[in-house]
């Protein structure tokens, strides 16, 4: 058999049509979601995610606004721009880009954004509400997954769930929103594995869906799984460069080997990635309904 592949870019594209939709129905009511990406020092990578979220935003009809501060700027300043943006009424999400140069407290800097307009997921008051089911904004990775999954049809419940890697990003929240009660993904039974786990393959080899987020280039190979498997891989891993220039990127998948025995499995890059950028402007849009007062996912 041969996997059929889970197309993020199609399934993100379906997502990004009904968030336009109803940004243009709030902007009706005189209501624009608002964006900010702050961007410490040039980081090629973060360079790049942060151009792709703003081209979406704009894309879908969103207020939003860049901002770019030097690699030596002190920890004091980006608190005072977070300050800034949390009192702004027209700003409903803050993103600042991870990771931030060694001077600077990661820790404080995420904790000083209003957990209302904390569209990454990252602060601990939604990430107590995740854990106890309440709701909140999830972080962006997990939410693509669980909408890829949703996609795929496959049943959830009562499934064998294996997650590779512990992350507070990915691994953990992935792990807690799968084993809760929700529709239409949820109720499973969920292994969690990690650089202490022994025996690593007889785990993986039992998951009737396995997601894999080790930040280990081609680390699942195709003695690992099962056929029929579901493997979502959200590794990204830079290994060389093409002809052209351009990064050469393989996921913590063995793609070519696995997917001979997966039933769907997400292709690095056009997987994940896509996902990933939908479902923040997706939590953007329900912040600001929340903020609007009215019906929203985030409370």
């Amino acid at each position: 058999m041969s996997a059929k592949i889970l197309d993020g870019k199609a399934v993100a594209e379906k997502i990004r049509q009904n968030i336009k939709r109803e940004v243009e129905e709030l902007k009706g009511k005189g209501i624009t979601p608002g964006l900010v990406t702050i961007l410490v020092g040039e980081n090629p990578a973060s360079v790049s995610y942060v151009t792709a979220k703003q081209k979406t935003a704009h894309e879908l009809g969103f207020y939003s606004v860049q901002e770019n501060l030097p690699e030596n700027v002190s920890e004091e300043k980006l608190l005072k721009m977070i300050d800034k943006y949390n009192r702004d009424p027209q700003i409903h999400g803050i993103l600042v880009q991870l990771p931030l140069p060694k001077h600077i407290n990661e820790k404080r800097v995420l904790y000083a954004i209003d957990p209302r307009k904390d569209v990454d997921g990252f602060h601990p008051v939604n990430v107590g509400k995740l854990v106890i089911g309440e709701p909140c904004f999830i972080p962006c990775t997990p939410y693509g997954v669980l909408m890829l999954l949703a996609e795929t049809g496959v049943p959830v419940d009562g499934a064998d769930v294996v997650v590779v890697g512990r992350s507070n990003i990915v691994g953990k929240p992935v792990a807690i929103l799968l084993m809760q009660k929700r529709k239409p993904v949820g109720n499973a039974t969920v292994t969690v594995c990690h650089t202490g786990t022994k025996n690593m393959a007889e785990h993986t080899k039992r998951a009737d869906i396995l997601i894999v987020a080790a930040g280990v280039p081609k680390f699942v190979t195709a003695d690992m799984v099962k056929e029929g498997v579901v493997v979502i891989d959200v590794g990204v891993n830079r290994i060389g460069t093409t002809p052209e220039g351009k990064a050469k990127l393989c996921g913590d998948v063995d793609f070519e080997g696995v997917k001979e025995k997966a039933s769907f499995i997400t292709p690095v890059p056009g997987g994940v990635g896509p996902m990933t950028i939908t479902m923040l402007m997706k939590n953007t849009l329900e912040s600001a309904k929340m903020w609007a007062g009215l019906p929203s996912e985030v409370a």
